[in-house]
This record gives C-alpha cells, structure tokens and sequence, in this order.
C-alpha cells in the first residue's frame, strides 16, 4: 500500500472516472448465486471523453468542457524515485520497457494504489478502478441485517436481578461471514464480511459488547450467569411503556477485501442494528401469614 503523501512530479487529476455500478442476484429467482457465497456483475462507464496531455503539472480537462465535472476523480502522481525493480507495483513490467510506475489517489478510498502507464500516455487517457469502491459494491450485494435477536423474545417476562442471557441467531447474512466478488473492467475484487462484535443497547441505560452470537440458555443452567452475553436488570420496567425496555443489538461488520491484480487490499467496517424489547417485572411473593 502507498502512503497517501507521495513525492515527485506534479499530479495529474482524471477527469474521466470509470465508476462501476452493481448489479447482484439474491439467489432466491434462479440466478447463478448459492448458499453464502454471492457474485455481483459491475458495470463500467467512462465518466467523460479521454483529456488530452497535460504538462507542466497542470491538470488536465476533457476537450468541450469547464473541467467542472461533479463526478469524483482520481489523482496520478509519477513516483520519485521509482520503486526497485522486484516490487510488485511494476505489474510484471521492468526498467527495459518505456514506461514508468504512477500513484493512484482516489476520492472516498482508504488508500492510494499504483499504475503502470507507457511513456507518452497521458495519466488521463488510463482510467484505473478504486477497488475499495468495489469492494462496497460488493458488500452492498450482501444484503447484511442486524442480528437475528432470539433472546430477549418479546413474549417473555423477565425478573429484577436474574440473569437475561442474550444471544442471536447466526447466519451468513446476519452474522457471516459471507463473500462475495465484483468485477470492474479487468480487476476483481473479493470482499468477505463477519460480525465482529456486537453491542447491546438494554434500554436501562447499560450497554453490553459480546465478541459473538452468544450462547442459547438451556434449563440445565439455572441461574447462572451467560458465559459470553449476560445482564442483569436492577430495576423494573414498571415507568417505561407497557412495562418493557426498548433496546437495540448493533453488530459491528468487519469486512476485507482484495484486489490480486493490483496486489491491494483493505478493510472497511459497517454496522446493523435491530430492536428488541423486554418485559422486566418484580418478582412477587405471596404472604401466606
């Protein structure tokens, strides 16, 4: 990965962005997607006719226009020296060819990448795809969503100071991991997403992080305490409406990415919530005297 300061020549910003635009199919009406694995289709389009050669650092601009393009762009920059001969950013070229190794900055992405570009090509006329901006195409195609909460259920009736076990259904679109491809001119790029924690919001004014699903109570384990994702209310719901806490389970998404043909990778993270409620009551004891 470069560093987003790159030293040399002066940049070169490019007018004409290729933006790639998804299209996936959710497996459910035919398509070619199964199980958790989901591919997506990215669509190319030149955001504007090829600019002609700029010198002297100045950036360049499509013929017929202002240069005050809305669309975002990316910024090349000559690197200064150049990297040594066995780096990968060379793209299997060498010193022997006419040609040089370029930074890649674009808008909205984590990181800067490299291009190889011939000597004599404007920087311009040689779009290049931001693969992060790929991989959240890809992961858009996902269809992540909050936890699946199973505990606490909203037909249940829970007791000031007993343990609430808290716990989600996993699955690959609510908690992972799951992957998927997108494809955007000739680079490919692979995005995988996991839960990598979630945190639950009890409504008494308590959060609770669990580093997992959690785990099911079973009758068998009495009063204990959840080994992974437990709470305890002190206080009774008897003020909030309908007796009951209003919280959320808000998972965290880690989701990596690579991109082999330019030999990058990254990672971003999302977040999903869902809400929950929760009767919590006193428990009542009968006076038999």
């Amino acid at each position: 990965m470069l560093n987003r300061t790159t030293a040399g020549a002066a940049a070169v910003v490019l007018a004409g962005v290729l933006a790639p635009a998804a299209h996936a199919d959710d497996g459910r009406s035919g398509g070619i997607c199964k199980g958790a694995t989901m591919f997506v289709k990215v669509c190319a389009a030149d955001g504007g006719s090829a600019p002609g050669t700029a010198g002297g650092g100045t950036a360049a601009t499509p013929a017929g226009t202002s240069g005050g393009s809305s669309k975002p762009s990316c910024t090349y920059t000559r690197l200064d020296p150049q990297p040594p001969p066995d780096n990968m950013f060379w793209k299997g070229h060498d010193r022997t060819e006419k040609g040089a190794v370029y930074g890649v900055n674009c808008p909205n992405s984590q990181g800067a990448r490299t291009v190889w570009l011939p000597d004599g090509q404007a920087p311009a006329a040689a779009p290049v795809v931001d693969p992060e901006a790929v991989a959240r195409r890809a992961a858009a195609s996902m269809k992540l969503t909050g936890p699946a909460v199973a505990s606490p259920r909203a037909a249940g009736k829970y007791v000031v100071g007993m343990p609430m076990w808290m716990w989600a259904d996993p699955s690959p679109t609510t908690f992972g991991p799951i992957s998927a491809s997108a494809t955007a001119g000739s680079v490919t790029v692979t995005a995988t997403a996991k839960v990598s924690q979630t945190v639950w919001a009890m409504g008494d004014g308590t959060t609770v992080t669990c580093h997992g699903p959690g785990t099911p109570y079973t009758p068998q384990q009495g009063k204990n305490m959840s080994p992974d994702c437990g709470h305890r209310y002190q206080r009774a719901a008897s003020d909030k409406p309908d007796g009951r806490y209003r919280g959320t389970a808000t998972a965290t998404w880690s989701i990596t990415w690579t991109a082999p043909a330019l030999g990058d990778a990254g990672e971003f993270t999302e977040t999903r919530a869902t809400a929950w409620t929760a009767w919590v009551g006193e428990v009542q004891v009968l006076n038999t005297h």
